[in-house]
């Protein structure tokens, strides 16, 4: 397995305010460009985990971890890397250039399809924590995902669990994946630019995005999904999204790392359960609250209900997401996926016990 040398190189659309906002920075320059085998990148506990956007809500748990001191206490040194999406960020896991990913559990099942085996070891959440907002200028014209059709709808990024989502709210809605028009605007400022510009007629983001576009009056919401009712309601079940997934073979081959990445993880997950959004937000990085702390707050508050209290698949979550993805992914249709090797609890029941 190689090391991670440099920061994948992305659009500078999809960049802008994201790209390298580690807390222990991007990798370090001296080791760029380094090869070495994976074994050597772990002298001393070390980790490096890339992460579909750190200063997404969806994805705090792991800075939280960070910032508690969780990890350190495990004997861990994690470097936290940041990518715009999730399909970035597992690009760099297939790689090898890190060792864990933090993104969407949905990737498992695609990448099973495709011939690569990589599992989800800690679930940090049961609900995507996306929402679809509609811009003002096309509120009248969409009411519903009935309307897509035609219609520009942003995602983080092309092949990225907000496009995954998107084309299945088309498809349970009676349209077809080629009567929507995808864009890669990415979330965060790229995201409210493209609302707000007329570039994306709507677009499924998560928080803080969601609470800057609100309180910006730049939309509304057409569906939210950052409920357990909300993901019923838009999804028909749990829909198990925020997640530490990793290759199988380096979780076999380094399960007493695995387990004390994921004891950090859900005695996070506890910590949050038991805490309030404004404790929650005051041990985060000052710089995530960028449409101020009383937002930040509220789009925490929001989000929180999405969260395991264990990091334990939910029982019936994978089925969903299965079924999901297979209403218009081609891959996936008449893929024969076995669900079990897409995720484990062995790890988070250890930890939870």
């Amino acid at each position: 397995m190689r090391t991670f040398g440099k920061c994948t190189k992305v659009s500078a659309a999809a960049v802008a305010g994201v790209m390298c906002l580690a807390l222990s920075g991007c990798a370090d320059d001296a080791s760029a460009g380094s090869n070495k085998a994976g074994n050597e990148a772990l002298k001393g506990e070390a980790v490096k985990i890339m992460v579909g956007g750190l200063d997404k809500v969806i994805y705090l748990p792991v800075v939280l971890t960070q910032q508690l001191g969780y990890f350190e206490k495990e004997g861990l040194t994690v470097k936290l890397l940041t990518e715009p999406a999730g399909v970035q960020a597992t690009t760099s896991l297939v790689s090898g250039d890190v060792q864990g990913a933090v993104g969407f559990y949905d990737h498992t099942l695609d990448l099973q399809a495709k011939g690569k085996q990589v599992e989800s070891v800690v679930q940090l959440a049961q609900t995507p924590g996306e929402v679809e907002i509609v811009s003002k200028k096309a509120a009248s014209e969409v009411a519903s995902p009935k309307d897509f059709k035609g219609k520009k709808l942003g995602v983080t990024g092309l092949g990225s669990s907000t496009d995954f989502l998107t084309k299945y709210l088309a498809v349970k809605n009676g349209l077809t994946t080629s009567d929507i028009t995808p864009v890669a605007v990415g979330a965060g400022q790229t995201f409210l630019a493209a609302l707000q510009q007329g570039s994306i007629d709507a677009g499924m983001t998560t928080d803080p995005t969601v609470a800057q576009a609100l309180a910006k009056d730049l939309g509304t919401v057409l569906v939210d999904m950052r409920t357990p009712e909300g993901s019923r309601a838009a999804l028909g079940g749990l829909y198990p999204s925020s997640s530490l997934y990793m290759n199988t073979s380096w979780v076999e081959n380094n399960k007493d790392t695995v387990q004390k990445l994921t004891n950090a993880l859900v005695k996070t997950l506890k910590w949050m359960s038991s805490h309030s959004p404004e404790e929650i937000a005051a041990k985060m990085p000052e710089d995530y609250a960028k449409g101020g702390k009383e937002l930040y707050v509220k789009s925490i508050e929001s989000t929180l209900p999405m969260f395991t209290k264990d990091g334990v698949m939910p029982a019936d979550g994978p089925k969903t997401v299965l079924e999901v993805l297979k209403s218009f992914n081609p891959a996936l249709k008449g893929a024969s996926v076995n669900l079990e090797k897409t995720y484990t609890t062995e790890f988070a029941k250890k930890a939870a016990g």
